[in-house]
């Protein structure tokens, strides 16, 4: 049943995992696909208003009254500029017409001044103030001083098609909230989801909202907001297009930016629109649930059935266990049913009842046998006992007279007698031998280390030696290195045995520094032991490390000790001789570096 439900379970989590799969491919990949139709749509529709100011620019005569002609074409400003006044022009789409003679329309920047002189007064004069947003890059700025302006310019041409001035006009794009809101309503009307607009239209200029109808947490359009560092690095500075899901002031949208650029092709700001992702994260989510339902009362089903069909097959296999221990304890007329539901357990139980018939039988053969064996047996085991007493006392007899002839109480021994009992003891010793070696295999090797304690110089004999030793290698990496033992200090320790200390840490110390980096050592007298302190610069270790330093064959993982080669015995066999000398070893993590601190006895 187990192996059953294992089966299922995986089949289940697989289907569980293709399904996510599908829902998350088709809805998520579909909504990405739409909101990128939904720029192009944005797109078209922005430059379709910059084509209606031109095409009503087109029907306008430059000398009719222009104040009304503005109001009639809907826009923020309309201006005639002769020729002779060219030099005033401020916008570059104004200047470029004027000099090619070409009509042409795009988006520009214009400065406060400008605006300053522009006629009436609309909302899009206000300055808007700059709001501090999550996920922005950092700004020093407060107030959002120049305008974005859609605009198309005219030239009037006179006789063999010289210039004689330009119209043009257009619209301030800052708080101009119709093309946003007619976008808005086109792509995605104005539906809302739980309060809150599906679909929203931005126009950014550099990295501030100045035209959108994305809502704060006030409910209130969110002017003065910034877009994301990610999106103004990727938009603004490397003009190209960004989609993805990103965090829109107070929500997930799936969103689409491109780049807005004026008539030198500089990015002067973006166009973004987007659609809110919770209702296709809950239709996901809720498909995905009905998913799971599917596929959990399939494997619920499932389950149960493999129960019933484990129970069917197991309850016949019981009774065989059952009957098998009543063969192991010795009945063996034991039977099982051979009449179920299941024809292959029948024949099981067919063949396990022969099986029972025939030990029986069998049983009884070797009963017979048995007996017979015993009696045998019996008759071998005397025969055994006579001979062997037999050649007890014939052995006996035999010992005696060698031991008589060997100490000469038959006669004198002459040389050749003599060079043959020696023979038998120089055997007997080899006996003796033979027996201690097969006594030693029982010795279980200790691997213990024999300490021979000594004076020693704790600088001169111990440290001094070990520095001299591996000089070249830390004249290499030009290390500074330095003995500040005080030469008055002894301890009593195993010459050969320090020496091993010292070459380790001294070495460890060398191939763990970095290029020109300091290592020193130190000692100091502390309760009648002495303290040595080897310190190296390099990473500090961490406390999860320091717990495993002194394994045996244990290393570090960190790019230090990927560098350098090694077997993981040296600190462990340190260690093991450091307390063999009745002292203790640590390492401790300094601001730069680490110290290997070990005691020993004094002198």
């Amino acid at each position: 049943m187990i192996s059953f439900f294992v089966v299922v379970l995986t089949l289940s989590v697989s289907i569980a995992l293709l399904g996510y799969y599908v829902i998350e491919h088709d809805i998520f990949r579909r909504t990405e696909r739409k909101v990128l139709n939904d720029l192009k749509v944005a797109r078209m529709v922005y430059t379709g208003e910059i084509d209606r100011i031109g095409q009503g620019l087109r029907l306008v005569p430059p000398d009719g009254d222009l104040e009304e002609l503005r109001h009639r074409l809907d826009l923020h400003y309309l201006r005639y500029v002769p020729a002779a006044a060219f030099a005033s022009l401020r916008s570059d789409l104004a200047r470029l017409a004027a000099a090619d003679g070409r009509a042409r329309g795009g988006t520009r920047r214009m400065s406060p001044e400008e605006l300053d002189l522009l006629p009436g007064d609309f909302a899009g004069k206000r300055r808007i103030q700059i709001k501090a947003t999550p996920m922005a890059g950092p700004t020093e700025r407060e107030v959002l001083d120049y305008v974005m302006a859609k605009e198309y310019v005219v030239p009037v041409t006179g006789e063999a098609g010289r210039v004689d001035g330009v119209l043009y006009g257009g619209r301030i794009v800052n708080r101009d909230y119709t093309f946003v809101d007619r976008i808005r309503d086109l792509v995605y009307s104005r539906e809302l989801y739980r309060g809150k607009p599906v679909g929203t239209v931005t126009i950014f200029q550099d990295d501030v909202r100045i035209s959108t109808n994305v809502l704060d947490e006030n409910g209130q359009r969110a002017i003065g907001t910034r877009v994301s560092a990610q999106v103004y690095e990727k938009v603004v500075k490397e003009g190209q297009v960004w989609h993805d899901r990103a965090f829109v002031v107070t929500d997930w949208y799936k969103t689409a930016y491109e780049p807005i650029r004026d008539i030198e092709g500089e990015v002067i700001g973006i166009l973004y629109v987007g659609t809110l992702e919770q209702p296709f994260s809950d239709t996901a989510r809720q498909i995905l649930l009905i998913f799971l339902a599917a596929v959990g009362a399939a494997t619920v089903i499932a389950v149960l059935f493999s129960f019933v069909l484990a129970g069917a097959l197991s309850k016949p296999l019981t009774q065989v266990v059952h009957a098998s221990e009543c063969l192991a304890s010795g009945d063996w007329g034991c039977q099982v049913n051979a009449n179920t539901s299941i024809k292959d357990i029948n024949s099981m139980a067919e063949a396990f009842n022969a099986m029972a018939i025939g030990l029986k039988e069998r049983q009884e053969s070797l009963r017979v046998s048995n007996e017979k064996l015993a009696a045998m047996n019996k008759s071998y085991v005397d025969l055994i006992g006579f001979v062997a007493h037999e050649l007890k006392g014939i052995l006996a007899s035999a010992v005696m007279n060698a031991y008589a002839v060997r100490d000469g109480y038959l006669g004198m021994v002459n040389f050749k007698q003599r060079k043959a009992l020696d023979s038998v003891a120089r055997n007997l010793d080899y006996l003796d031998a033979t027996v201690k070696k097969f006594l030693n295999l029982g010795r279980v090797e200790r691997g213990e280390l024999e300490v021979h304690k000594t004076t020693l110089n704790l600088k001169k004999d111990v440290f001094d030696a070990s520095m001299h030793s591996l000089a070249a290698i830390s004249l290499r990496k030009k290390l500074d290195i330095s003995n500040e033992i005080d030469p008055s200090l002894d301890v009593q320790a195993d010459a050969d045995l320090m020496q091993i200390v010292a070459n380790n840490l001294v070495s460890n110390a060398i191939k763990y520094s970095p290029d020109a980096g300091r290592i020193s050592v130190t000692a100091r007298p502390i309760n009648g032991k002495v303290e040595v302190d080897v310190y190296n610069d390099s990473t500090p270790i961490s406390e999860e490390q320091r717990a495993r330093l002194f394994q045996k064959f244990s290393r570090l993982d960190s790019p230090e000790t990927k560098k350098v080669k090694g077997t993981g015995l040296g600190l462990y066999i340190t260690k093991q001789i450091i307390e063999r000398h009745g002292g203790s070893i640590r390492v401790e993590p300094r601001e730069h570096g680490n110290s290997f601190v070990f005691q020993i006895e004094r002198n």
